[in-house]
């Protein structure tokens, strides 16, 4: 038996035990009667409102609970987030999608794709195997490629009066990105796409799907670790496979839950961010003139747009009966974490709801508080800025062309799914 072989045969054993050990609870969709006790996050109501229902529940119940994904809780002041993003003791990053499948109890703690579903004290030890990776020296060497890349896309719409931002310039930029770090094939990028969705907007799918959905993710990176393993590069799989922790090779499980991680999240994210500050400037021809005109507000125009419109809700699991900000959390129990809906906590920042493109003091959660605070913060704040700096100074002028087909992502990733705008 080869190397290779060897490791997708230990892959295999390893995720069949623990998919069997998990639990299943019942799909409930269709319309929130209340958002207080009925919310859903996977619903198109809740991907089109979540500002202003955040703002409503803050008011009204400050942490809302539903029954649908066999239970679940929403915080939304910003003092609520980071008290449990913090709180390592009571709340477990085993899952960080909240859906109608929790994983088995001694997942922990490593998880399924650590580090970010990793708890202490392994999520540490984890999380450092990546940072020399996402180091700003590193990431500032990728931005020559990326801003080159930003304008090959431009170029492929030359001419056209309507463009869809989201799928025709956004969603390719991390795509490419993360292809290169991960030594994945570029052309591979409409099966990112699936996985993408899959993972993040498909977790009330029926259940044969959702167990299918997993499968043909690590098939896919299973053939990548394979010719990685036969062909190895200086790339961040090749640096997985190699990599060693407490003195022993990663174990298969782990070195592809990392990978299925660092594509999902580091593709959705960054695309959601694009789009939205794309949607944002299309609306606001004042920011949009200004940032195409005054090249140093973009810094601060982009920590705004990253505030404003943060696309990351994490989860956690309740470790054990608690009480916690005057509702009674259960073991098991789901609580997603809404760093969008921190961000505009008016207790927090001033002005909240106004997106200032010249904000100064602006110490957001966009990507994310405590200990899972997003390790390639520095690339998808490179991404994000190549990406409006090349946008901006080839398409100064552009406005919505039909604010009715603009869609967004329903689950815990929000941002634009279809962003048609109009050019000059």
């Amino acid at each position: 038996m080869t190397v290779d072989d060897r490791f997708t045969e230990d892959f295999r054993e390893q995720q069949a035990e623990r998919e069997d050990l998990g639990t299943w609870n019942e799909i409930v969709t269709g319309p929130v009667s209340d958002w207080t006790t009925d919310f859903s996050h996977t619903e198109p109501e809740y991907a089109e409102r979540a500002i202003e229902i955040w703002a409503d529940l803050r008011v009204r119940c400050p942490i809302a609970r539903t029954e649908r994904f066999g239970g679940a809780w929403l915080p939304t002041r910003y003092e609520d987030v980071q008290a449990i993003a913090y709180d390592t003791e009571h709340f477990s990053s085993r899952a960080i999608i909240a859906g109608n499948y929790r994983p088995p109890l001694d997942l922990a703690p490593v998880g399924g794709e650590p580090p970010i579903s990793s708890d202490p004290p392994f999520h540490h030890d984890a999380r450092k195997l990546l940072l020399p990776a996402f180091t700003k020296a590193n990431v500032a060497k990728q931005a020559v490629t990326t801003e080159a890349f930003c304008h090959s896309l431009i170029d492929g719409f030359a001419g056209r009066d309507v463009v869809d931002a989201a799928t025709e310039y956004g969603m390719h930029i991390p795509i490419r990105v993360i292809a290169d770090m991960l030594g994945f094939p570029t052309a591979d990028s409409d099966r990112f796409k699936h996985f993408v969705e899959d993972a993040l907007e498909g977790i009330n799918t029926p259940l044969e799907e959702r167990e299918q959905q997993p499968d043909q993710l690590f098939d896919y990176l299973l053939e990548q670790i394979q010719d990685h393993l036969a062909h190895p590069r200086d790339d961040l799989t090749t640096h997985l496979i190699n990599a060693e922790l407490y003195g022993q090779k990663l174990e298969p499980q782990h070195v592809a839950g990392t990978m299925a991680l660092l594509l999902i999240a580091g593709i959705d994210t960054t695309w959601s961010a694009i789009g939205a500050s794309l949607w944002h400037l299309a609306q606001h021809p004042e920011d949009r003139r200004r940032m195409a005109e005054e090249p140093a507000v973009r810094a601060t125009g982009v920590e705004e747009f990253l505030r404003a419109y943060a696309p990351v809700t994490m989860a956690r699991l309740v470790k054990e009966d608690i009480s916690f900000g005057g509702v009674e959390m259960k073991a098991e129990d789901w609580v997603l974490l809404p760093f969008p809906a921190a961000n505009r906590d008016p207790e927090r920042f001033e002005r909240a709801d106004e997106v200032l493109i010249d904000r100064e003091v602006n110490r957001h959660a966009a990507f994310g508080l405590g200990i899972h605070r997003c390790v390639g913060s520095h690339l998808a704040r490179m991404e994000l800025r190549v990406a409006l700096d090349v946008w901006l100074d080839r398409i100064p002028e552009f406005t919505l062309a039909d604010p009715a087909a603009v869609r967004w992502s329903t689950g815990q990733i929000r941002g634009p799914r279809a962003l048609p705008l109009r050019i000059g």
